[in-house]
Formats: structure tokens, C-alpha cells, sequence
């Protein structure tokens, strides 16, 4: 049978079939290894970038007003 006609990724797959499982498992990781390398790091956030978020919703509320009416709002 040629390989030359099948596509890569089977041509691969059929040869780690013919591997012994401890052979398979090895090149698992090295597969997942190799995968790792290739994905971007999460992006890391702090709790301060949420500064100012929002602050235009509150631009024209007093906030003791606002805190007096929902304190009001509790009584039903």
C-alpha cells in the first residue's frame, strides 16, 4: 500500500498503531508537550484594571441619596 496517497495525519496514525503501548504513551506526552509550546499563555488580570469601569453610570448620583433610597426600598 502507498503512503504517498494517504494523507499525513493518517499515514501517522497508522504507524503509532503499530507501536507498543509504552512506546504510544511516550509519544502521547511528547504530542502534548510538544502542543503546550505552541499555545499562548493565559492572559494574567489584577482586580485594579477594573478601576473607573462603570463610573459613568454614576457621574450625575449622590451616593448618600442613592444609599438612603435603597435603604427605603428595603421597608416594601
Amino acid at each position: 500500500m502507498a503512503t504517498v496517497d494517504r494523507p499525513p495525519y493518517e499515514q501517522i496514525l497508522d504507524q503509532a498503531g503499530r507501536l507498543d503501548p509504552e512506546e504510544q504513551l511516550r509519544l502521547l506526552e511528547d504530542l502534548a508537550a510538544l502542543v503546550r509550546r505552541g499555545l499562548t499563555p493565559p492572559i494574567r488580570h489584577v482586580i485594579t484594571e477594573l478601576r473607573g469601569l462603570g463610573k459613568a453610570v454614576w457621574q450625575d448620583v449622590d451616593a448618600q441619596d442613592y444609599v438612603n433610597q435603597e435603604r427605603a426600598s428595603w421597608d416594601g
